[in-house]
């Protein structure tokens, strides 16, 4: 959808660009957030804590959203956390600053849905997949469509991804080599 530069000048000024470091937590099981992100450079990793272990959900990277949408324009406490899993530059909104954009230009409230929906796409394909195929499926999946997680995400965090213990991710890359 077409915006005109009044409505480009009126987004840019309301962009808050931050860096952050290594390990540093954006939300934490509990806290209200009204902040989304876009990814400009870096990785942010989404888990929950299940009886004390951590179950990673998704990874975000450049030029990704990262939408609590739980909690995103409520007052519902988080149920997963957002850590950056490198250092990172995300842009920060928040939903105060949308509505009053949304207030000045009606369309961009249009825009955003638009990205609201296609986040919620990208999420039921993740949880779609999850549930259809099997962690050496979803291994192999993950190998092809985003190599680069390979280089900054530890093993664990993969295995965790996928849903299975690191052991069980060695077994699956050694059947694979096997393969090839």
């Amino acid at each position: 959808m077409p915006i005109s530069q009044e409505e480009i000048e009126a987004i840019v000024e309301t962009m808050n660009i931050h860096h952050y470091k290594k390990g540093t937590t954006l939300l934490k099981e509990g806290q209200i957030s009204a902040e989304a992100y876009f990814v400009l450079e870096g990785c942010i990793r989404q888990y929950y804590l299940v009886d004390g272990e951590e179950r990673t959900s998704n990874f975000f990277t450049e030029e990704q959203w990262v939408i609590s949408l739980s909690n995103f324009n409520q007052s519902v406490p988080s149920n997963h956390y957002l850590v950056c899993c490198e250092d990172s530059v995300l842009v920060v909104g928040n939903s105060k600053k949308a509505e009053e954009l949304y207030k000045r230009f009606p369309k961009l409230e249009t825009v955003s849905r638009k990205v609201m929906e296609k986040v919620f796409v990208e999420q039921q394909k993740i949880m779609r997949d999850y549930f259809t195929d099997t962690p050496e499926q979803r291994y192999l999946k993950l190998l092809r469509s985003r190599p680069n997680l390979f280089q900054i995400i530890p093993q664990y965090q993969i295995a965790s991804y996928i849903g299975v213990k690191p052991e069980s991710l060695s077994r699956i890359r050694k059947r694979i080599l096997k393969k090839l």
